[in-house]
């Protein structure tokens, strides 16, 4: 006896699964990634590694809580939020950073909503506002560039106390951000063109020669990895662009009012982690719009709270506390600004009921 298999739809798609956008997204962030843990060494090749370990293991330990399959681990979401984490920490911060945030990303960003697409907030960036929150210090204390097998540079064994050992990194090891030594100098009573003239180069931002988190610093390669998921369709080009560009054109009004209190445009864009947060967080399209216009203001909501914040608030990065204030307005923005259905308004009526109706009644008259 022959047996029907039935399937739920769409029945017709481009062949794209989670595991295939997961795997694009890494492949993106390869180059990036690569780059900082050359540029920072064996202490964030061991950062690296456990962040993301720590994620695929705690999120194997939900699935087995909840009485899920655990083939589900190999969908790659798992890997991408203990890489985005990773790569958003400072390059040397201890172990348990790692695996503290991965718990935090995983066990309550992600599971406690109900597991991969449920979730309302970023994963990641959820872990690492907390992470912030609870140990400032360790969130805050930047390795400076310190090339792998270079002179400089730790051996693995010497990485090993730093990573595991909780060695102090000691003061020649370490420096401020170009954002934080910014917003220091300022309270100094010096203006922003003499910082920004004998602290920053467009050139060191650009390729990533400067100290920052693991995985942020060279905004090139970043781009060439986001320009890479806009072609291949991953991500839509409205959040990014629209994200950048209110960064930009608020930073240059700003500077044209007073130049001596404000950087410029530039200065902003290839800056702490705004391009990877353009490209490969605000385009989470779990907690993202849905609408082409829902993710414009999503993304001029998320430059402009990342200028606000970098400009007048306590912390000198804001990417993912912009991120995750728009993840919350989300759902208002897509109950504002749907999609609107074929035939229908945004409020789900019938575009041409009425001209229909009297279409048919006038060739009923005659």
């Amino acid at each position: 006896m022959s047996t029907i298999s039935v399937a739920a739809g769409p029945f017709a798609h481009d062949r794209s699964s989670v595991n295939r956008i997961m795997l694009d997204v890494c492949l993106a962030l390869t180059p990036a990634t690569l780059f900082g843990l050359v540029m920072f060494g064996w202490p964030a090749i061991n950062l690296w590694l456990v962040t993301c370990a720590s994620a695929l293991a705690i999120e194997a330990a939900c699935l087995h809580l909840m009485g899920q399959p655990m083939r589900r681990l190999l969908d790659g979401s798992a890997l991408l939020t203990g890489w985005l984490l990773a790569i958003s920490l400072p390059p040397w911060a201890p172990w348990w950073i790692g695996v503290g945030g991965s718990l935090f990303a995983i066990g309550i960003g992600k599971q406690l909503y109900g597991g991969i697409g449920q979730n309302i907030f970023n994963p990641a960036m959820l872990a690492r506002v907390a992470l912030l929150i609870a140990f400032p210090l360790h969130m805050t204390t930047w390795a400076l560039p310190h090339p792998l097998f270079s002179a400089s540079a730790p051996g693995f064994f010497d990485s090993l106390a730093i990573t595991f050992g909780g060695a102090p990194l000691a003061d020649g090891m370490t420096g401020a951000t170009a954002l934080g030594n910014l917003k220091t100098e300022l309270t100094l009573h010096r203006t922003a063109e003499d910082i920004l003239a004998g602290s920053f180069s467009v050139i060191s931002a650009l390729f990533g020669s400067t100290p920052g988190s693991l995985g942020e610093t060279s905004e090139l390669l970043l781009l060439v990895g986001g320009g890479w998921l806009v072609l291949r369709r991953i991500i839509h080009w409205e959040i990014p662009v629209a994200m950048l560009a209110s960064v930009f054109v608020m930073a240059a009004l700003a500077y044209l009012i007073n130049p001596e209190r404000y950087a410029g445009g530039l200065y902003h864009l290839t800056s702490g982690g705004l391009i990877l947060g353009a490209f490969f967080i605000a385009t989470d399209p779990v907690t993202s719009p849905i609408s082409r216009a829902g993710r414009l203001i999503f993304g001029v909501g998320c430059g402009v709270l990342v200028y606000v914040i970098r400009t007048w608030g306590s912390f000198p990065e804001a990417v993912a506390f912009a991120v995750l204030f728009m993840n919350a307005l989300t759902p208002l923005i897509d109950r504002y600004w749907r999609p609107r259905a074929y035939g229908r308004n945004t409020r789900g009526k019938p575009l041409v009921a009425a001209k229909w109706t009297s279409q048919v009644k006038e060739v009923d008259k005659v």
